[in-house]
């Protein structure tokens, strides 16, 4: 195996990192001190940093004003955000710009992608439908406009490629919980199912007639949204239906949420292992004591185990690298490691700390919160094995 980063990738890490360093993971008030969110919006400085450092718009295509990187550098990016405890939905937009990019309408993604990638729209996406235990595209449904038929003599409407109705424009109703940064988005990336069980994507603004959205605070005190979805009317260049749309998007999200939850965990580890070499203990510093030291060195193993299942699930993804399972597989196997790994290097941290770790003056109850928050965004560890094993009896290994 080669894991060595072309240049390109590289550079873009650097980027990162410049445009990372000077953010401080305290820089609003913590989650255990205010009863709701953190901050009313995203981190606006940083943002027009990312766009200025043209990290928004890596994965672009040049005709867009993009760099036409892949999904591992994006989560290279990622990766460094997590590092800070970056207050900005880099990987919702960047993701859901990616999808319109790869399945949606030309036009459409000639209006907006520009704009992302200048900085100027923000996008996030439903990804947990009414409860977060169910498909998220079954919370919501898209019927085309008129009289919902889905049969031939709808004269609004024309059959795609894929079998069904292809509508002038679509009605959603439904609702998407948990939707990260929801008020901040000009878009909403939503996906839905229709009168013939196909999963679609639509893209709602926050301001079409018809759309709800209700506070909610995240696990890491951040402002999320319940989007409520009332006959909300879309023409039908705003509804993506290629039939593996909302699954490649979430697989990109699931990918993207290891590699935030590698960042944070290598940032952890540091963090502790700095802290172990200074505190003392009968006159030497509690990282020389074998019990502390293997403790750290197990979450060390943790840490690569996330490292090598991220590469290999963004790269499946990237390139549609050939394999014994679907790429859906290694996706599994990466958010089974990065679940686990990132919740048990943040509880040996808190470990090692001691009562300091839990100190609200310093910064290591923050990364727990958000640790948390990525072991269960978009399905914990046990949601992911119980796909693995579906699509081990699907494709049965020789």
């Amino acid at each position: 195996m080669d894991f060595t980063f072309t240049e390109e990738q590289q550079a873009a890490t650097e980027a990162a990192r410049a445009v990372f360093s000077g953010v401080a993971p305290d820089a609003v008030p913590s989650p255990a001190l205010v009863p709701g969110a953190v901050a009313e919006d995203i981190d606006r400085p940083l943002w027009a940093g990312l766009a200025a450092g043209d990290l928004l718009s890596l994965t672009l295509d040049p005709e867009h004003g993009g760099a036409g990187l892949d999904l591992v550098a994006l989560c290279l990016v990622l990766r460094e955000s997590a590092k800070v405890l970056a207050r900005v939905p880099l990987l919702e937009t960047c993701a859901v710009a990616m999808a319109i990019q790869r399945y949606g309408d030309q036009g459409l993604a000639a209006e907006l992608l520009p704009r992302v990638g200048r900085g100027d729209l923000v996008l996030t996406v439903g990804a947990n439908g009414r409860t977060g235990h169910d498909p998220a595209e079954l919370a919501v449904t898209a019927r085309p406009d008129g009289d919902g038929s889905t049969s031939n003599d709808n004269n609004d409407s024309t059959h795609n490629s894929g079998g069904g109705i292809r509508a002038a424009s679509w009605v959603l109703d439904g609702v998407q919980s948990g939707v990260p940064w929801a008020q901040t988005a000009d878009w909403i990336a939503v996906p839905a199912h229709t009168g013939d069980g196909r999963a679609v994507l639509a893209l709602v603004r926050h301001d079409d007639d018809g759309v709800t959205i209700a506070e909610q605070v995240s696990t890491n005190g951040e402002l999320f949204g319940e989007v409520g979805l009332t006959a909300v009317r879309i023409e039908d260049r705003r509804l993506i239906d290629a039939a593996d749309a909302w699954e490649w998007l979430r697989s990109v999200l699931t990918t993207g949420t290891c590699a935030l939850a590698l960042g944070l965990g290598e940032a952890v580890l540091a963090m502790t292992s700095q802290y172990t070499g200074k505190r003392e203990q009968f006159g030497f510093p509690i990282a020389t004591f074998q019990a502390v030291a293997v403790q750290a060195a197990d979450r060390y193993i943790d840490l690569r185990a996330m490292e090598v299942t991220l590469w290999q699930a963004a790269w499946r993804i990237a390139v549609g690298g050939s394999g014994a399972l679907p790429p859906a597989g290694d996706v599994a196997v990466a958010k089974i490691w990065a679940s686990d790994g990132v919740r048990r290097v943040v509880q040996t941290a808190q470990h090692l700390h001691g009562g300091f770790g839990a100190d609200t003056d310093y910064p290591l109850h923050r990364f727990h919160a958000w640790a948390k928050q990525i072991e269960l965004s978009l399905g914990p560890a046990a949601a992911h094995e119980e796909a693995l094993g579906n699509l081990l009896a699907a494709h049965p290994l020789d």
